[in-house]
């Protein structure tokens, strides 16, 4: 198991700077997913890992040794591409022992680790047969086979599951993660799904315009975003954002008001000073959709617009007076359509606070 650490990167292409000043450290054997919108970094970020892509200027180092100057070849480091690029004219066998035989190792060493990486991914009854004779879900496997074969000290993954069709999604996630705590390999994986990224990581970097938005345990980043980018990026459906204001109370106390709402809780500005609670600022309720519960009479009120039924979670869409298309996550089926008012009672616990930049505010200084 190999630690990494990142200092200072940055990355330009002519006069366009894409990666700004990473700086992460990856503990031996942690699973880390990098995650962000379509063209915010991820993919170059793990090729610069790779040594595909020069870094512009920083440090990269494997271990105590210092990498960014090494060519690809040393670094000791495999990556599984979002195409299998698996050799169609070559049995499975023969295409996960591929870089043992360029590296003109004897034949039986590499029959012997060819079996043994094909035991780890359940792949040993398929080994004559040839990719254009397996499902997406092996060739992917066979990919990730491959990549194993000279046992590397890092395993980069570039949105690897992005080819698959939602079952084989859900059971590779699956096999990714078994794979990661047998192996106990250093792991870091790409993708633009925020559900791959919290079922999978042990930590989650989340970038935004080539920057580290945050980085935290899945949980962390559920309960605690740093902002509204982060906050509306992770869970699904994502956070709905109502506008409120600070105004005036009695007994030098302040209190917080959701535009639109009768829902109003005191601050004491003397036990929890803060620049952004200032009488008339206008600040950011974050309420997460699984914690809208639909109630006679509650904090949110809105008219439905429309309904998911999925089985197991209903969706409700609903327009407030002051923000449109938000959604409600319940447990169930919830009988309910298009044109009906509905309220929603919150528990202030499940609040988040945010400027009307988007940047967080301490939630302590709710008074419950």
């Amino acid at each position: 198991m190999t630690a990494l650490s990142l200092k200072n990167i940055n990355k330009s292409f002519g006069d366009i700077q894409v990666i700004h000043n990473i700086n992460l450290d990856i503990k031996p054997g942690e699973f880390v997913v990098f995650v962000g919108p379509s063209g915010c970094g991820k993919s170059t970020l793990l090729r610069m890992i790779a040594g595909l892509e020069d870094i512009s200027s920083g440090e990269f180092w494997i271990g105590d040794r210092r990498a960014d100057q090494l060519p690809a070849s040393e670094r000791d480091i495999a990556m599984v591409f979002q195409s299998y690029a698996l050799y169609p004219h070559m049995t499975l066998a023969e295409n996960i022992g591929f870089p043992l035989r360029l590296a003109k190792l004897p034949k039986d060493q590499i029959n012997n680790k060819v079996q043994e990486i094909a035991s780890i991914l359940q792949l040993e009854h398929l080994l004559d047969r040839k990719p254009g004779q397996i499902s997406g879900g092996q060739r992917q496997r066979v990919a990730i086979g491959r990549s194993l074969a000279r046992d590397p000290k890092v395993i980069l993954l570039d949105e690897p599951l992005s080819n698959l069709d939602a079952a084989l999604r859900l059971e590779m996630r699956i096999e990714l993660a078994k794979l990661h705590k047998q192996l106990e390999a250093t792991m870091i994986y790409v993708t633009h799904d925020q559900v791959e990224a919290m079922t999978l990581a042990d930590r989650i970097v989340i970038l935004n315009n080539g920057e580290i938005a945050q980085i935290g345990t899945p949980l962390e980043l559920y309960q605690t975003p740093i902002n509204t980018f982060v906050a509306e990026f992770i869970g699904s459906p994502k956070m709905n954002l109502f506008p409120a204001s600070v105004n005036e109370k009695k007994s030098q106390k302040k209190s917080i008001k959701i535009i639109g709402s009768n829902d109003e809780f005191a601050v004491d500005t003397n036990q929890h000073p803060s620049q952004e609670l200032q009488t008339g600022n206008q600040l950011q309720i974050g309420i997460r959709p699984e914690h809208l519960v639909p109630s006679d009479t509650g904090q949110i009120k809105g008219t439905v617009t429309s309904t998911e039924q999925l089985g197991s979670d209903t969706y409700i869409y609903f327009d407030s007076d002051t923000t449109k298309q938000a959604v409600a996550r319940i447990n169930g089926v919830a009988s309910i359509r298009p044109g009906e008012n509905i309220y929603f009672a919150v528990a202030h616990e499940h609040y988040h606070l945010f400027t009307s930049e988007g940047n967080r505010i301490n939630p302590s200084v709710l008074e419950q």
